[in-house]
């Protein structure tokens, strides 16, 4: 696949990690931070459709989803929002800050027993992020950020669907375990930016701006006067 930044005139920045990692936290920050410069900047962040939705929760409890259904109804998903909102911005020259990109997909899938390379086939309509910054930390930490009064995980969002525990809350455990595992594989295939999601939060802040600037040098997607 081609790179983002060969065919558009804008850039696609990619914020990776599990749930707890942080990585939303910092890219809130970047946005804002972008803004205050000028800078043309869009906030994609991963939300299921309704017809995602309305699909797996009809599906929770009978299991009619397989690995492959499920991959390919986000997939859909994901083209129908990358077609109408991501084209669009990288063609009128925008940073596009994406709260996770088709790594995601990828790291899901393959966890749910879908090959990687048709994985991989399934997403190369889409350009690949320009930067894609990995915040990594150890799962407990990762866990302990989140809510203690959270609501039970739903049972995909949990990996019930892999039969990994009959308890929610532990399936989600080692579900999230074995996404950071992919991601770790991936963060060398695919050149990830690692950051230290240990490091206190005006650390990782001020390291991601300085490889935006190195990298991408944001000044140049500034509004321009008419």
């Amino acid at each position: 696949m081609s790179t983002s930044a060969e065919r558009f005139r804008g850039r696609l920045i990619a914020f990776e990690g599990i749930d707890g990692s942080g990585k939303s936290t910092q890219i809130h920050l970047i946005k804002r931070w972008l803004e205050l410069q000028g800078v043309k900047v869009f906030l994609c962040e991963w939300e299921d459709s309704n017809l995602v939705k309305n699909a797996t929760s009809k599906v929770r409890n009978r299991e009619l989803l397989t690995p492959t259904t499920f991959s390919l109804l986000h997939a859909t998903d994901f083209a129908d929002r990358y077609d109408r909102q991501v084209l669009p911005l990288l063609r009128a020259g925008y940073l596009v800050l994406a709260d996770r990109y088709f790594y995601a997909s990828f790291a899901r899938d393959v966890v749910r027993g879908c090959p990687p390379a048709w994985v991989r086939g399934i997403y190369e309509f889409a350009a690949p992020a320009d930067i894609t910054f990995f915040f990594r930390a150890p799962l407990e930490i990762c866990l302990s950020r989140i809510r203690t009064d959270r609501l039970e995980p739903k049972y995909f969002e949990a990996g019930m669907d892999l039969r990994l525990s009959t308890d929610p809350r532990e399936s989600f455990r080692l579900f999230q375990e074995r996404l950071l595992e992919q991601y770790l594989w991936m963060s060398t295939e695919f050149g990830f930016r690692l950051v230290d999601a240990t490091q206190p939060i005006e650390a990782q802040q001020q390291l991601v701006r300085r490889l935006l600037e190195e990298l991408v040098h944001p000044s140049k997607f500034t509004y321009r006067p008419a």
